[in-house]
């Protein structure tokens, strides 16, 4: 018979069981953590192997991702808190409740509207939840979490802006913004620079002048993020991409370099230049 995921259910209580697993036994929310950010990351880079057509991996990786959360739901059915039942139970009633153009004969013209409609029924459910007096003060970026990885973050934040209008029409308005936010930053370099004086200078004025460079650099991430929603890209699995093609590319430098009987170190700019060359002509 094929596994199903009471089965999985039954294998977590099994290994947290007296009978069970002295280590799945010690686990609690905090040591679990780790883990279960580390599991979506590469869930999250396995993505890009299913694109490739390699779907093996990530099934995989959503195997290890939905086993840190029976694992957490476990967890806190041991603690009297909830069970998975209710986990899924709860997940499933709030996407009745904000898909009403599916379940409950409201239409929706696209997506954009559907999207629009979403974040109306999440602020009427915080209402709903006596949480009217909190939300004074509320944001509609709230739901976005801080800690987030900064570039995640930033597509989110935009994502969810653009969501009530607050956004370019196109994406050329945006490469207009990036030549500018270039510009700015080239500025504040020069004016590092200069207030330097390659002398060190005041500390607490070259610092002031470092923290506007390090502010127009997020300016200009900022907008390359914004560039990367407009054409339907997730950047972080874009930088994600580049970073992999690093990785191969500086390796084939490395490899170049034993097989001559160089080393890194010793090797002159030119030579890697000339490997990075031929990996970048074998990836076409």
């Amino acid at each position: 018979m094929p596994v199903t995921f009471t089965d999985l259910v039954a294998l977590m209580a099994r290994l947290r069981s007296p009978e069970g697993c002295p280590w799945d036994r010690e686990q609690t929310y905090a040591t679990l953590a780790p883990m279960l950010l580390e599991e979506a990351y590469e869930a999250f880079e396995a993505v890009e192997e299913a694109r490739e057509g390699r779907p093996e991996e990530l099934r995989g990786e959503l195997g290890d991702l939905l086993f840190q959360i029976v694992f957490y739901a476990q967890v806190a059915s041991e603690r009297g808190e909830f069970t998975i039942d209710d986990v899924v139970e709860a997940i499933h009633t709030k996407m009745v409740r904000r898909h009403p153009h599916v379940f409950a004969g409201e239409s929706a013209a696209d997506s954009a509207e559907v999207l629009r409609n979403w974040e109306a029924i999440k602020a009427e459910e915080k209402r709903a939840a006596g949480k009217s007096e909190a939300a004074k003060d509320a944001s509609l970026l709230d739901g976005v979490s801080a800690r987030a990885p900064a570039l995640m973050e930033a597509h989110q934040l935009t994502t969810k802006a653009a969501r009530v209008g607050f956004d370019w029409q196109n994406v050329e308005q945006i490469f207009d913004k990036l030549h500018e936010e270039v510009d700015e930053l080239k500025a504040a370099i020069e004016e590092s620079r200069a207030g330097d004086g390659g002398g060190g200078g005041d500390v607490a004025a070259n610092e002031a002048r470092q923290a506007r460079v390090r502010e127009e650099l997020g300016d200009l991430l900022f907008v390359v993020t914004n560039i990367a929603r407009h054409l339907t890209v997730e950047p972080e699995a874009a930088l994600k991409l580049t970073n992999r093609k690093f990785r191969r590319r500086f390796r084939h430098i490395e490899r170049g370099l034993e097989a001559r009987g160089r080393t890194l170190d010793a090797a002159t700019l030119d030579e890697m230049e000339t490997l990075w060359l031929e990996a970048k002509s074998s990836d076409k």
